[in-house]
């Protein structure tokens, strides 16, 4: 067994994200394509003598540790060796409530380290589906398709784009993004463009709208998409010369605003 492990956890995006219908059990059935970029949350693990959890990074919480701390709920669902304790040590350069699967790719990389280091045993991804539904995913952490709630995975292949990611000044919760949304329509709705989400925001925030639509005019944009529930979104070029120039570009007009130029489809470990 290994004493210490060091894990880098991607970010994703959602290419498009349909929500289909809310079931009885309150879960919503979806259908998602996602893939993952070059930008990491990196996770510490070492082996200690009482199990501490600290965070840090751009991201970090204020007081460097959230209430509803992923890792610790992630960790409590593993139900390891009662004698087991670990120092983990999070850095958060993924945007927090942002779309981009920040806590869930945290309890993924979790998950794979504590088996790196031979403490666990790997399951299914689908098995996790109740700790976060995007986990899944980060555990398959390949180009995919999601359907279900989150547990069914079927591989897919998107082409090479590099994107402009952008935060603006203001989170979206994700239970309050879903109770905005109507699906009384969205049963049929599984056409592979767009995200559901975007609607609403875009209807309820003008600040939004604006910079959403200036991503638009830039040359050689293939789409803009907001990924997930939401709020980071980008713009996707097939050069990462364009995408650089386009940073430049905003950052001009919007220089207060946090933004990255990412791709996908990398290899990493």
């Amino acid at each position: 067994m290994l004493d210490s492990k060091t894990i880098l956890a991607p970010a994703k995006l959602n290419i498009f994200l349909k929500i289909l219908n809310k079931r009885i059990d309150e879960y919503h059935s979806l259908r998602t394509g996602i893939t993952f970029i070059d930008l990491f949350d990196k996770i510490e693990i070492k082996k200690s003598d009482e199990t501490k959890i600290k965070y840090k990074g751009f991201f970090k919480p204020k007081n460097n540790y959230y209430n509803d701390c992923i890792i610790l709920k992630t960790l409590n669902f593993l139900d390891l060796d009662k004698n087991l304790y670990f120092d983990i040590t999070v850095t958060k350069n993924i945007p927090v409530q942002g779309g981009l699967g920040s806590a869930s790719t945290n309890a993924a990389g979790l998950i794979k380290g504590l088996h790196a280091m031979n403490y666990i045993h790997l399951k299914e991804p689908s098995a996790y589906v109740s700790i976060g539904s995007d986990i899944p995913s980060f555990l398959f952490a390949k180009n995919c398709i999601i359907t279900g709630i989150g547990e069914k995975i079927s591989p897919a292949t998107f082409p090479k784009l590099y994107f402009l990611l952008i935060k603006p000044n203001f989170n979206n919760s994700t239970k309050e993004m879903y109770e905005k949304l109507d699906i009384k329509n969205n049963h049929e709705n599984s056409d592979d463009t767009g995200n559901d989400f975007e609607k609403i925001v875009l209807k309820e925030n003008l600040y939004f709208n604006e910079i959403f639509s200036y991503l638009k005019t830039f040359d050689n944009t293939l789409f803009t998409r907001m990924t997930g529930t939401g709020s980071c979104f980008y713009a996707a070029f097939e050069k990462k010369l364009d995408a650089l120039k386009a940073n430049e570009n905003f950052k001009n007009k919007y220089s207060k605003l946090w933004t990255h130029v990412c791709e996908n489809n990398i290899n990493y470990s």
